[in-house]
């Protein structure tokens, strides 16, 4: 099969396309087909050496992934060959075949394609799971979305607005913005141009945000948070800005707040019944119409290092997507 290798740490330029032999799935693990694969943010972090986790080298990266099963280890049930799906690895997405946890691995109804299948399990799953399990978030509250055009930022508008909150979007660009504004965002700030923190004041009439779900990091947290409401409840979601912030402690104090960290990917895997009952949840939404991952383009295998190149340049608004095979 074919695969997408990172041989050493360093920018997408470094990626090498190679033959690599077909995996072969453990009793609790199916073999599938990659059709599609998403590109989600960490992806970059990964390859770079800079993510929470460093997987062995060399690694295939891609966790995203959308495809027919065709292979099932001895002790799956609910799959069998021919399946179509979508699931979660820790790496290994970004090639033609790759065997998957068959706790995280769910059949795809049949009007829903490839790509849409691969973009939607880890924005939508972290994204939910933030929002409805780390942050609590009620209907009538305030939520605000730093980085709110991307992947996993959009999802968070889309699910806001369909939870009950009064939703704040904050990017970089009126065209973002713009985007987001089509995804149920109630109120915008492009905080490349406004005061962020002044502008939540303005919005919130005082009060501050409810819930704050920030995949962002960087200079723009600090603001953020100080945008809290009483009470209120801080996700930490990421740090696509590439820096960890340093946050003064006294704000949680001052404001009784919350600093919530949210790693899906772990919940998924150390939880994964209350993760089923999530998906059902999303999956419902889906099947009703009331979600819709955008997907901003879609390339060939061959030349994932440029999905790459665009994500960590900020180009994307939504999901980017790798066709596999």
């Amino acid at each position: 099969m074919k695969a997408i290798v990172c041989k050493e740490y360093g920018l997408p330029t470094n990626l090498i396309l190679e033959d690599l032999k077909s995996p072969e799935p453990k009793e609790n693990e199916v073999l599938i087909t990659v059709k599609a694969c998403g590109v989600n943010f960490p992806d970059t972090l990964i390859i770079q050496g800079l993510y929470q986790f460093k997987p062995e080298l060399p690694f295939t990266p891609g966790s995203d992934v959308a495809g027919v099963v065709k292979a099932v280890g001895s002790q799956v049930k609910h799959l069998k060959i021919g399946d179509e799906v979508f699931g979660f690895v820790m790496q290994g997405g970004y090639a033609e075949e790759v065997a998957v946890p068959a706790n995280v691995c769910f059949k795809k109804p049949p009007k829903m394609d490839f790509p849409i299948a691969a973009s939607f399990m880890i924005a939508y799953g972290t994204s939910y799971h933030a929002l409805k399990d780390r942050g609590k978030l009620k209907e009538g509250e305030t939520l605000l979305v730093l980085g709110a055009s991307g992947g996993v930022g959009l999802a968070a508008v889309e699910l806001g607005k369909l939870m009950g909150a009064k939703v704040i979007a904050a990017a970089s660009s009126d065209e973002k913005l713009k985007l987001c504004k089509e995804y149920g965002a109630d109120e915008v700030i492009n905080y490349t141009g406004e005061d962020l923190r002044s502008r939540i004041k303005e919005l919130t009439n005082g009060k501050g945000a409810d819930v704050v779900y920030d995949p962002v990091g960087g200079d723009y947290s600090e603001f953020a948070l100080r945008g809290t409401a009483w009470e209120g409840r801080y996700l930490v979601i990421g740090f696509a800005a590439g820096s960890i912030p340093k946050i003064p402690l006294n704000l949680t104090l001052l404001k009784g707040c919350s600093i919530v960290g949210v790693f899906w990917g772990n919940f998924a895997m150390k939880t994964p019944k209350k993760n089923m009952e999530n998906t059902v949840q999303l999956m419902q939404w889906l099947g009703e119409g009331k979600l819709k991952p955008h997907i901003h383009k879609i390339y060939p295998l061959e030349e994932a290092p440029n999905a790459l190149e665009e994500m960590m340049n900020r180009k994307v608004r939504g999901k980017v997507v790798i066709r596999c095979s």
